[in-house]
């Protein structure tokens, strides 16, 4: 009898110092996971993650007048204002020709190896010298390299390129459907880069700027409607995919007012319009 006890007092001492394994509930496993996910940091948005994907490839676009040329839009002008008095000049203009401040501002993305950057033409048309700065900071002159009025492209390359100078990933619009996330990245009123998101409203939409002339880009057709803010200096800018890549290139923004701001409204030109500006297919 004493005998049984002792092996009994030795079985319970050693379960005691070496207990079983605890068998997990699903309640206790339900709770590990709440507890993970409250102690964690949400990853980045999805718009997040494409805007830094497109944003080595986006720069800023400055056109200036120089001083001939401001000279000579100020001397017309003057005269057109007194023939109509209803004449209103175009903005950003510098007739004394002091470049401190550009004449005008704007958005574009480097698309191809060669370092071909595409912008809105009419980012470019008013004015007659064009400095872009890249995503590290490095400024540059650039030249034309061709251009597209009836979809308001055009294409200018910078003289002197950073060496690690990333172009854009370019994707078809095809698979596009309104709904669809897109995100818009430039240079609004000269701040940024700046980020917007949205969706697509729809497609193949036209749009008739009334400060343009016909051969000017005035009359766009087959545009990405879009409601992802955009505003003047945006253009040219890119508009992306939920992956990054390139769908469109900013265009124009409508507000019924005749303001030039965002009023909910915008449009993008498809980046296939942009084979026959670049002069092949980048696609």
């Amino acid at each position: 009898m004493a005998a049984g006890l002792a092996v009994l007092a030795l079985i319970g001492g050693w379960q005691l110092l070496h207990p079983s394994p605890r068998q997990f509930t699903q309640w206790d496993i339900d709770n590990a996971v709440k507890y993970t996910l409250s102690h964690t940091d949400p990853p980045p948005a999805d718009t997040a993650i494409a805007a830094a994907v497109v944003a080595p490839s986006v720069v800023r676009v400055e056109g200036y007048l120089s001083p001939e040329r401001a000279a000579a839009e100020a001397k017309a002008e003057k005269d057109a204002a007194k023939k109509d008095k209803n004449f209103k000049p175009m903005p950003l203009r510098s007739p004394d020709g002091k470049e401190d401040k550009p004449d005008a501002t704007g958005s574009g993305v480097v698309i191809d190896n060669k370092g071909d950057i595409l912008t809105n033409l009419h980012v470019i048309r008013s004015t007659d010298r064009w400095v872009v700065t890249f995503w590290d900071g490095t400024k540059s002159d650039a030249q034309i390299v061709n251009i597209q009025p009836e979809n308001d492209l055009a294409v200018i390359k910078a003289k002197t390129a950073p060496d690690d100078l990333k172009p854009a990933t370019l994707a078809s619009t095809g698979g596009l459907n309104p709904g669809d996330t897109v995100v818009a990245v430039g240079f609004p009123f000269g701040l940024g880069p700046s980020v917007s998101a949205g969706v697509i409203s729809g497609l193949k939409r036209e749009f008739v700027d009334p400060d343009r002339k016909p051969e000017q880009g005035g009359r766009l057709t087959n545009l990405i409607q879009f409601d992802a803010a955009a505003n003047p200096g945006n253009s040219g800018g890119p508009l992306i995919n939920r992956d990054g890549e390139v769908v469109g290139i900013v265009t124009a923004i409508f507000n019924p007012t005749g303001q030039h701001v965002f009023a909910g409204m915008a449009f993008a030109v498809p980046i296939e319009n942009a084979a026959k500006a670049v002069g092949d297919n980048p696609l």
